[in-house]
């Protein structure tokens, strides 16, 4: 129903770019780029050969009972690992040369290095320009995101293949510190998906065996893919299917902070915005064809669902967030979604494996396992017909589910 048979592969060079919390106009953010293998939107773009290919690294090949291959998808929220504007706030730990084990642990480190494709919403920029630069009236209330580049080769050795850019701090220097973050990512090998612009609304990742992941993100922001407009997310995620194996759709949306951790159904306000339907939005993904959704953007862990054997997941909070950023309670908690696909995208297994934060920010392991109790409560709640359930140690059964 939602796969094709694979298809020939074409480079294709593309670009990127992002967004987040604590601010509205004045940054809207968009992306799409290549990575390792193939990369392209093919809506209105001219194919263009991807002279930096990169192999991804060979991963163990997990297989479903019937001995048929899966492939393992990770999938964390917002990252920003630091910013140097105006005011350094730059975590020690995260060097040119450094270890990610170090703020990680080698348990995470190991368990990235292992999956076959890493996303996450990339929450800010990467460049050393100043040029853009958005003024703010108020800097208690506005946030300004600049990491210099040598962070994009970070993410690259923590594991990271695929980046959500559209968000509301990817203009933070305008265009044209969209454009160099999307350059730095796509230097390194990472793909990148997010602003309504040619090259930047689909990237596609190509795994070791030549199956395909295409990501095409969406937002609130002025310049995204918008979250509100079900047509155009129909048309893109049918755009998407046509040029990949496993089609993975990026949200930011819904309000922001520790009130707002409802699933409610409806539309949601914040700072006077519109900030879109979650519970539309992912169905009508699904429905035109994703196979996994990842959402962001309200900075704390919400429910999760399966839906015509596809997973959802309606806010993955914070995951690597260093410095301004509310890490009190449920905001320090990072979930991670663990999942096994098969060749066409639908959903064999799935975890939600507990890491977190304490102020100033950087993700470690959490032995309580409390992202995945929170996420448990919330799905229950907010879910109760779906019949998905999540144990003590973060597994999920769902009526149909092996478990």
């Amino acid at each position: 129903m939602h796969r094709l048979a694979l298809i020939p592969t074409i480079a294709f060079g593309i670009f990127a770019g992002t967004a987040l919390a604590g601010c509205t106009e004045g940054q809207s953010a968009p992306a799409a780029m290549i990575a390792d293998g193939t990369i392209g939107d093919r809506i209105s773009e001219q194919p263009v050969e991807n002279s930096a290919e990169q192999a991804v690294p060979n991963r163990t090949d997990a297989e479903t009972d019937g001995g048929e291959r899966t492939y393992t998808i990770l999938g964390v929220g917002d990252v920003m690992m630091g910013s140097d504007w105006p005011e350094p706030g730059m975590d020690p730990r995260v060097t040119p040369d450094g270890d990610p084990a170090t703020v990680m642990g080698p348990e995470l480190v190991e368990m990235f290095g292992a999956a076959d494709v890493v996303f996450g919403n990339y929450e800010g920029t990467i460049h050393a320009s100043s040029r853009d630069a958005k003024a703010c009236g108020n800097s208690r209330f506005c946030y300004v995101f600049r990491s210099p580049p040598f962070h994009a080769d970070y993410l690259r050795r923590v594991g990271f293949t695929l980046m959500s850019h559209a968000n509301n701090h990817a203009r933070d220097f305008g265009e044209s510190g969209r454009t160099a973050t999307v350059d730095n990512l796509r230097r390194v090998g990472i793909v990148v998906a997010g602003g309504d612009r040619d090259g930047m609304r689909i990237g596609v990742q190509t795994l070791d065996d030549g199956r395909t992941v295409a990501l095409v993100s969406f937002g609130h922001n002025p310049g995204l893919l918008s979250v509100r407009n079900y047509a155009r997310v129909t048309e893109m995620v049918q755009a998407a299917d046509a040029q990949a194996d496993i089609v993975m759709v990026s949200c930011h949306i819904g309000a922001e902070g520790a009130d707002y951790h409802r699933v409610t159904r409806d539309t949601e306000t914040y700072l006077n915005e519109n900030r879109g339907n979650p519970f539309r939005f992912a169905r009508t993904a699904v429905d035109a064809g994703a196979d996994i959704v990842f959402c962001h953007g309200p900075h704390i862990p919400r429910a999760v669902e399966v839906y015509q054997g596809r997973f959802i997941a309606y806010s993955l909070g914070n995951f690597w967030t260093y410095g301004r950023f509310n890490l009190r309670g449920h905001n320090g908690l990072a979930p991670i979604a663990r999942l096994e696909v098969d060749a066409e995208g639908a959903l064999v297994s799935a975890d939600i494996v507990s890491a977190r934060q304490d102020r100033p920010g950087g993700p470690y392991l959490d032995r309580s396992n409390a992202a995945a109790q929170r996420t448990a409560e919330l799905t229950v709640r907010d879910f109760p017909e779906s019949g998905v359930r999540i144990d003590a140690s973060g597994r999920l059964s769902w009526p149909g589910s092996a478990d």
